[in-house]
């Protein structure tokens, strides 16, 4: 069963596509760099103020229970692909599974090819933020982040890490990658947080 969850946007703004987005059927593949190497046997770190640190292989973590949704996926360039079907685990149910502890502020999601992007934890606790593997009924394709990415579809898409390899849960806010370099700790579409 899929969840469509593209009406999200109705907490944010009047409109499905953000201001300053155009709607494209392709799918762009923007990265820090060159699509890295992830080993067949990787593992999911969870880490932080969490009760149980842990580390999840890709089995143990849709164990813990996936879903299928319909979102949009909302790219800081300008460029909004309407109506991705990912399958992934939702981040309230790995965080149910560490024991988030109540000092627990900000996530800082990790990359195998050594991307950071900082969230507050209230902005990932939602279903339809996802540790997705597959796209479209596809095995998550390693140009945009498989075998393992985050989906933030309330946020610009640099929130979202490809190649996910760790989340570490922050009792203070941290920079990532992106937004060490100038981009939005916010970065909601509706608002047009691009940059600081």
């Amino acid at each position: 069963m899929m969840r469509d969850v593209t009406d999200l946007y109705e907490s944010f703004g009047e409109d499905r596509l953000p201001p300053g987005q155009r709607e494209t059927s392709e799918f762009p593949v923007l990265s820090k760099g060159e699509t890295p190497s992830v080993p067949d046997d990787w593992t999911l770190e969870v880490w932080g103020a969490v009760d149980e640190p842990c580390s999840l292989s890709a089995a143990e973590l849709a164990d813990l229970g996936a879903e299928t949704q319909r979102q949009d996926f909302h790219c800081v360039t300008g460029w909004s692909r309407l109506g991705c079907v990912f399958t992934g685990v939702p981040f309230p149910t790995l965080a149910d599974h560490a024991g988030v502890q109540p000092s627990a502020t900000h996530v800082m999601f990790h990359a195998h090819d050594g991307y950071t992007t900082d969230l507050p934890l209230s902005a990932c606790d939602r279903r339809e933020v996802l540790f997705a593997w597959e796209l479209d009924g596809e095995p998550l394709p390693a140009d945009h982040g498989g075998p393992l990415r985050v989906v933030v579809p309330h946020r610009y898409a640099y929130k979202g890490a490809k190649w996910v390899s760790g989340v570490e849960f922050l009792t203070e806010p941290e920079r990532g990658y992106w937004e060490k370099r100038g981009y939005s700790q916010t970065a909601n579409p509706w608002n047009e947080e691009r940059y600081a």
